[in-house]
């Protein structure tokens, strides 16, 4: 509270005295798309790649990318808006944290999974919302004739580039934080269940080198395997590649289990990949799980946003922190330790108990 005629001090502020008035936020949240369109521009025209460390003149910016000034300043000036670059009193633009993860060469780059979130698709799908939200189920078909990934290796080979990319970069960038975060003292033999490429998998063998691992995930994934695992890679002697459906089988027994982002699916797909991995584990064996989730997270505006993109597109879903929790006890798999790994991911940490592949074998079949 403060008094009349005196002005609050920083520390009185509230957010609702910070924060613009209501109808002003309603009024730009729902142009949300003008802005991940203008990223979009800005990354397909390539003008964080093209801006360099000087201020440079929109003349000069626009001379290199090919477009026309005029409307290529207002293009930076919208994004300025939400701190992608920054324009100076002289007119010029320089680089921000933001703008610098556009580029193709950034160690953090966001260019492609900036793309991937603003594909000609995405923009056919963001209308049909409520009828996802009615019914519970994926508009994808009704829109595009055929399932997603159907789709895009058939119809959309540059979206299907643009998605390779961007899990590509996703997965390198959050490899590295993963293989910090896992502690695998005693730990001889890995499966990164699902893996993609590997990058995991190739974070971890490089960190350890007494480890050995496995990569398993579906056959035209695992063709296209990090070069460091695949044969004549500096990790191939001590990495397998097996091509499989974790949710019909998992042929490995190791002495970690890793599942990362993948349990998106229907409750009966997520529930038989975590009994799979009970029954080809020996008792003792750890089983960590990471998952993005929709309540717990300081990037909660990311992770609800790709909840509904997932409902939409393949009629998927996040996780909640309980909703987790309770996939892996049902499967039987007691929680322990739940661990941040980044601003979007968790980790739930758990041992195979004695019995357990028994009764998982016997729950599959």
């Amino acid at each position: 509270m403060t008094t009349l005629g005196t002005r609050p001090t920083v520390a009185q502020l509230t957010d609702a005295d910070t924060l613009p008035p209501p109808a002003m936020r309603l009024r730009e949240l729902v142009f949300g798309a003008a802005c991940a369109a203008a990223v979009r521009a800005a990354a397909r025209l390539g003008v964080a790649d093209a801006l360099g460390e000087a201020p440079t003149t929109v003349e000069k910016l626009a001379a290199v990318i090919t477009a026309e000034p005029k409307p290529l300043r207002r293009l930076l000036r919208a994004l300025s808006c939400y701190g992608i670059f920054t324009e100076r009193p002289d007119g010029t633009f320089v680089h921000t944290d933001m703008s610098r993860m556009l580029r193709e060469d950034d160690p953090q780059s966001l260019k492609y999974i900036a793309l991937w979130c603003t594909e000609p698709w995405t923009w056919a799908a963001w209308p049909h919302l409520d009828d996802a939200v009615r019914t519970g189920d994926s508009v994808f078909d009704e829109l595009f004739g055929k399932g997603f990934f159907e789709y895009l290796h058939q119809d959309a080979h540059e979206s299907a580039h643009v998605f390779n990319r961007a899990m590509t970069t996703s997965s390198r960038q959050s490899a590295l934080e993963v293989a910090d975060l896992l502690d695998l003292t005693g730990v001889s033999s890995v499966v990164d269940i699902g893996g993609g490429q590997g990058h995991v998998l190739a974070s971890l063998l490089e960190k350890h080198p007494q480890l050995r691992g496995t990569l398993l995930d579906l056959p035209d994934v695992v063709a296209k395997a990090d070069p460091r695992l695949r044969e004549g890679g500096e990790l191939a002697d001590r990495a397998d590649i097996v091509p499989g459906d974790c949710r019909r089988e998992i042929p490995v027994s190791a002495d970690l289990y890793i599942i990362k982002n993948i349990l998106e699916w229907d409750d009966h797909s997520t529930l038989a990949t975590l009994r799979n991995v009970i029954a080809a584990a020996r008792p003792g064996a750890r089983v960590v799980v990471i998952e993005n989730l929709v309540d717990d997270s300081p990037s909660m505006k990311f992770t609800t946003a790709m909840d509904l993109l997932l409902l939409m597109n393949v009629g998927g879903a996040k996780h909640t922190r309980d909703s987790m929790v309770e996939r892996m006890t049902q499967a039987g798999l007691p929680v322990g330790e739940i661990r941040p790994v980044n601003a979007y991911l968790h980790a739930f940490e758990s041992v195979v108990p004695d019995h357990a592949a028994e009764e998982a074998t016997a729950q599959v079949r």
